[in-house]
Formats: C-alpha cells, structure tokens, sequence
C-alpha cells in the first residue's frame, strides 16, 4: 500500500480503520460519497460506543484522494483528513490529457470514474457542484494533501489549486511533493518518507503528540532533502 496508511500498523497503534462501501449515483459522486461515508461513521460511533466520536481522522488516495478533499467541504465531522492525488477542480482538470496513457480526461469525467454523466458544458454546475474547490470556504478540517510533479494520472496542478486556495483563504493545509514520483509513490524512501509523515499527522491531531517541526515551521524548497523536520516541536 505505497500511498495509504497501513491499516495493521495503525490498527497495532490504537487506531480503528473503517474502509466503507460506496453506491455512487451519476451525476453525484460527492454526494454520493458523503451519503455512504457519513451514514456509514455514523452507524459505527452508535454501534461501538468506545469509539471517541471527537477524534476521527479520514484518508484517501486518488479517488479517494477525491472523496476525502470533497468530504472535508461538507462535514466538520473529522477532525483531520489526508488527501493523496486530489481532483480538486473537474472544470480545469477536464480538458487535460491522462500522461500516462495519452487518453483525454474527458471521459473520466463523463461516464466512468466521476460519472458526471455529460459533457463539461452540458452538465457545468455538476461539474463545480463536484469540485472542492468551489466549497474551500466551507473547509475547516486541517488538511495534508500529497501530489507530485509527474503524476502521470492526476494533474500535479489539481493538489496546488486546493493547496493555493486553502491557504489564501487561511485554511489549516500542508502539501507533499514528491518530486520525480508518479501517481503512486515507486521509491522506497519516499514510501518511507510519507508513511512517516501521515503517521505524525494523525498522531498530532487524534492522539494529542507534540507537532513535528515540517507542520509547524514548515521546510523551505532550498532544505528539501536535508532538513526533513520529523522531530517533535516542544
């Protein structure tokens, strides 16, 4: 699992995973995805009431990347979330090119993955209504996003609009890149690298451990790869 948490680590570490079904209607798969996740939290916080309903945290990859940056648009219900290779604006991403295989994205969009179920301009307020983008005043979720520069699947520019809006509008976010790297993380010490940090990000927030210095101060471009920040703030 190169670009997820890893669910026995946590699960060894006081952490319980959900991993929920989803039923996605055409047209709304936000939507779609709240309706399924949130019922889904919830059913299990009045199930097992051991479960401390204050310290949820949310973790995606690709689509579930996705599903994640659109969930913290419409529910404060977690209190932190973590986002790897977002579509954070289906209008821009739209008319864009899969490197990878050098398809159109258009058809992502219309009838498979996002299932819009129409042309950019048939369908444009689905199109926003689907977007996180549009609904970053709404976030208050603190946010660690992880995109990078040669993703061949995802845009690297749909991680660096969400990241750019966030934080102009003083929004709790951290962004990864991992440069070189595809869609899914391929270098071991990268590998490393993120589980590390997602590690120390959820600690933080859900567990209550001091925050490392890259949350805190953050690591200028020019320390990238000497000064990685893991130790823990005081």
């Amino acid at each position: 699992m190169r670009s997820v948490i890893n669910f026995s680590y946590y699960a060894s570490n006081g952490y319980l995973i959900f991993i929920p079904d989803i039923k996605y209607r055409v047209g709304y798969p936000g939507a779609s995805a709240y309706d399924c996740v949130i019922s889904g939290t919830q059913t299990m916080l009045d199930r097992y009431p051991f479960i401390d309903r204050s310290r949820l945290g949310m973790q995606g990859q690709s689509w579930g990347g996705y599903q994640s940056a659109y969930l913290v648009t419409r529910t404060d219900m977690f209190r932190c979330a973590q986002a790897g290779a977002p579509v954070s604006n289906m209008t821009s991403a739209y008319g864009g090119i899969r490197w990878g295989s050098g398809m159109s994205r258009e058809f992502q969009y219309e009838h498979t993955q996002s299932r819009i179920g129409g042309t950019l301009w048939d369908k444009l307020p689905l199109y926003m209504q689907n977007s996180p983008l549009f609904s970053v005043p709404r976030i208050h979720t603190p946010l660690l996003i992880m995109h990078n520069d040669k993703d061949n699947a995802v845009p690297w520019y749909q991680g660096i609009e969400l990241f750019n809006a966030m934080r102009r509008l003083n929004k709790p976010v951290w962004m990864l890149v991992y440069n070189g790297q595809p869609h899914n993380l391929s270098r071991r010490a990268d590998e490393k690298d993120l589980t590390r940090r997602m590690q120390q990000f959820f600690d933080y927030f859900l567990k209550g451990t001091a925050e490392p210095k890259w949350m805190k101060q953050g690591i200028p471009a020019v320390d990238k790869g000497r000064d990685f920040g893991f130790e823990l703030e005081k």
